[in-house]
């Protein structure tokens, strides 16, 4: 789905909702979708919004993330660094992807196949607990930091 049509859904499950993708929301939603694989913090997002207006206010930025947060288009992560970063959820809403995080060099990939699938059936099976939601990070050492790794030993 482009981004177009992102911002499109966006706009219609906010509406759906009560509120109004207002022209400060649109920006912020605009970087988010932008730099989607980077995972931005609060401050990065607004940092992006100076860079195209100087009309924006931190507190509209966390305002707009708690929004986009409660009606389950972003989600709230936390990696290695402790920060609180966001990710929009533009596929399948039910579940969350998942991430690889190399503790070196602190670069994200996402891995957008749901591996949890049978482990939630036996989590319901077993403790009878129906889940909604899952994430799973992943910790380790990326191919380039092996390579790199492998280089200083050797």
């Amino acid at each position: 789905m482009d981004t177009k049509n992102k911002m499109i859904n966006i706009q219609n499950c906010m509406h759906e909702a009560g509120f109004k993708l207002t022209p400060q929301r649109h920006a912020i939603v605009k970087v988010l979708l932008d730099h989607h694989q980077e995972h931005l913090s609060a401050e990065e997002i607004y940092v992006e919004l100076l860079r195209v207006s100087a009309a924006f206010g931190l507190a509209t930025v966390y305002r707009t993330l708690d929004i986009l947060t409660s009606l389950n288009l972003l989600t709230r992560v936390s990696f290695e660094d402790g920060v609180a970063r966001y990710d929009l959820r533009t596929e399948d809403p039910a579940h969350f992807h998942h991430h690889l995080v190399c503790t070196q060099c602190g670069k994200t990939v996402e891995i957008h196949e749901d591996l949890l699938g049978d482990v939630e059936k036996v989590v319901l099976r077993q403790y009878h607990f129906q889940v909604s939601d899952h994430r799973l990070t992943f910790l380790g050492l990326c191919q380039d930091c092996q390579n790199s790794n492998l280089l200083e030993s050797g």
